[in-house]
């Protein structure tokens, strides 16, 4: 007698729960990738002190920052001396000398707005998807396509107006009344749109970037459970695909991420307390401004 199998339950995953994972993937990525960059950090510092004025790249492995040092000297965290002969040398020193919380330097007002900007993509993109495929169906190839350049196009959208206050507001110490003084003189002289000024070329280097990476990891994730006999990826399938994908991605935009670089790390000179900034790229999202 031929019994049929039953398909193993679907497991549904709410949004706030979603939204919870994403939290915490963003906090974990930032916590491991942070004293790589912070290491980096202190290490050009150490060859080509940072002047007043000069901007440097700064990042928690999710977005790009642009830092603005304030005051020459070694008071900062990215100016204090070290001595170091290498990057291994510079962790245990750092380490040594100043405590490992040192590692972690710069690392809560990035969070500001790369956790924000996680949780609203990787959200997007999980009920995008479940809605299309109930829609389309399970097999339709073109669902991570759509649901990842939508998904980037809102975590772009909601997150640009935050990062131009962020920028302006890690040029120096502003009261909440001059922030709004300073809104509010933004839009009055070039409207609202003012606000997302910069959005067009992020998403001409991001939404590229989702598309050929969800279709790549989704493509990969299904191929690699058929070949195991698995119904559901395991976390070396998906660790696997979302590798695999992501480079090819990143492969593939690089003369994006190039201009952007260039942009990021270019030097300007402070005159009378006013830094100017234009056209400053960032990884995930993207202002122009004039700091002063």
């Amino acid at each position: 007698m031929v019994t049929e199998t039953e398909d193993p339950p679907i497991v549904k995953v709410t949004p706030l729960q979603q939204m919870l994972a994403s939290c915490t993937g963003a906090i974990l990525t930032s916590l491991m990738v942070t004293p790589l960059d912070v290491v980096k950090i202190r290490l050009q510092a150490q060859r080509n002190p940072f002047p007043k004025g000069k901007c440097f790249m700064y990042s928690n492995g999710l977005m790009d920052h642009m830092c603005i040092c304030e005051e020459a000297g070694s008071k900062a965290w990215y100016e204090k001396p070290g001595n170091f002969r290498g990057t291994l040398d510079a962790f245990l020193k750092i380490i040594r000398n100043e405590g490992i919380k040192s590692l972690w330097s710069g690392l809560p007002p990035t969070l500001v707005m790369a956790i924000p900007a996680t949780v609203v993509y990787f959200t997007c993109y999980d009920q995008l998807t479940a809605h299309l495929r109930s829609k389309l169906g399970e097999n339709e190839t073109r669902i991570p396509i759509v649901a990842g350049i939508l998904a980037r196009f809102g975590a772009v959208s909601v997150i640009s107006p935050l990062e131009l206050i962020r920028t302006k507001m890690q040029s120096k110490k502003f009261s909440y009344k001059e922030l709004r003084q300073f809104i509010s003189q933004k839009v009055s002289e070039d409207g609202w749109v003012s606000l997302w000024k910069g959005w067009a070329p992020t998403i001409l280097r991001d939404v590229p970037f989702s598309a050929m990476y969800w279709y790549n990891y989704e493509i990969l994730k299904k191929w690699l459970c058929e070949k195991s006999g698995l119904y559901e990826p395991t976390f070396m399938i998906s660790f696997t695909s979302g590798a695999l994908s992501g480079s090819f991605a990143a492969i593939v935009t690089l003369p994006f991420d190039v201009v952007k670089t260039q942009k990021q790390t270019q030097l300007w000179t402070s005159e009378s307390h006013k830094i100017e900034c234009g056209s400053v790229w960032y990884l995930h999202t993207c202002t122009q401004c004039t700091l002063t």
